[in-house]
């Protein structure tokens, strides 16, 4: 009998336990190694799109995703002062009717795909992360913060933007750069006019709003900025007021509710790509820490757990590693950057106020595409 191919997931992110899921369900030991000791996630809400649903779907997940989340169709978009002007329609014949948007908050996402990877038995160790790599023998030798090292057939960087992996391994890997926006989410109750995913353009800001259950919603205000900005968060309260000054409809009523307890945070939008190959002797980048990308697609973690499924796919054929690193990367590449390159044009409109029809029609394009299978 064969030896079973083991294999190291270095974080314990959608990414990471993503791929640990897809991973253990094609028979290969699997350890993931976690920095935080207490393995926590922060952020807010997370918009889903009709391929992440698919995605989910293979994954084992939908069901509780749908549940605790929200699930629907459509984009509505609306004038500053809340008019409806035109809906854009996420349906695909790719979905079969199944939904084809939705979202679900960070943390209830992290809960479900932890406790389906911990279903299935891996390896987990918390407060811990690599140090050093090296190989013997066609295998990874990795020694660990703690002083204990490991060999592995195959070791998985799925370490977010500011990948260790990355830096360390992929030299010649670019880092990631600002792109021109500031994202300011703010979580609050769902409004009872919101049935689905609404932005506001052709204002100084591309504002939207979304569900991520059954009671609660996330909006985003997109403020166009040279240099990332440092926001103060005892008064940060008061700017999002301000930027919200004269937007209509129900972000009038948002803007209203809003105040020194709000649940707001404000972060600088990064982007990368790490080169054409993610792919170093045996070690892959997936995730964030290969391509991490804008909103504007609603894609970023999408696009994590569809690399954790197909290196599952790829490598659970057991042909050997590097033929199913090459297969992995053959499907992803294109799939991903055109994610990146979609979002970043979609950021450029944005903060050039161009017309909501020019915007709304790269989304589609980039969505058409993104339905196919991955």
């Amino acid at each position: 009998m064969a030896e079973m191919l083991s294999v190291l997931v270095i974080g314990g992110g959608i990414a990471g336990m993503s791929a640990a899921i897809a991973l253990r369900e094609a028979d290969v030991d699997v350890e993931l190694v976690e920095r935080d000791p207490h393995w926590r996630v922060y952020g807010a809400g997370i918009t889903i799109t009709g391929p992440t649903l698919r995605a989910m779907h293979h994954l084992g997940v939908y069901d509780e995703v749908a549940t605790e989340g929200y699930v629907g169709d459509g984009i509505d978009v609306c004038s500053v002062d809340g008019r409806n002007l035109f809906q854009i329609d996420t349906r695909s014949a790719a979905f079969g009717g199944a939904p084809s948007a939705g979202g679900i908050l960070r943390p209830t996402l992290h809960k479900i795909l932890s406790n389906r990877l911990l279903r299935l038995n891996p390896t987990i160790r918390l407060g811990i992360w690599p140090v050093t790599f090296s190989w013997k023998d066609g295998k990874a030798v990795v020694t660990f913060s703690d002083g204990s090292s490991q060999a592995y057939d195959l070791v998985v960087g799925a370490d977010g933007i500011n990948s260790d992996t990355r830096q360390t391994l992929f030299r010649k890997a670019p880092m990631p750069e600002y792109a021109g926006q500031m994202c300011w989410r703010f979580m609050t109750a769902r409004h009872h006019l919101v049935q689905r995913r609404i932005f506001f353009l052709g204002g100084r800001a591309k504002v939207g709003v979304n569900p991520v259950s059954h009671d609660q919603m996330y909006m985003f205000y997109l403020e166009a900025s040279s240099e990332p900005l440092r926001r103060d968060e005892r008064t940060q309260h008061e700017m999002l007021r301000s930027l919200l000054q004269g937007y209509g409809g129900v972000l009038m009523d948002i803007r209203e509710s809003i105040d020194s307890s709000s649940n707001i945070v404000c972060r600088p939008l990064e982007t990368v790509l790490a080169g054409d190959s993610w792919v170093y002797k045996n070690v892959v980048l997936i995730g964030d820490a290969a391509h991490a990308t804008t909103p504007q697609l609603a894609s970023g973690a999408g696009m994590g757990i569809e690399d954790g499924l197909v290196l599952g796919e790829e490598i659970g054929r057991k042909d050997g590693v590097q033929r199913g690193l090459a297969r992995f990367m053959e499907r992803r590449y294109s799939r991903c950057k055109l994610v990146v390159d979609a979002s970043l044009e979609i950021s450029r409109l944005e903060r050039a106020r161009s017309d909501p029809q020019a915007q709304a029609g790269v989304l589609e394009k980039a969505l058409e595409a993104l339905n196919q299978e991955f």
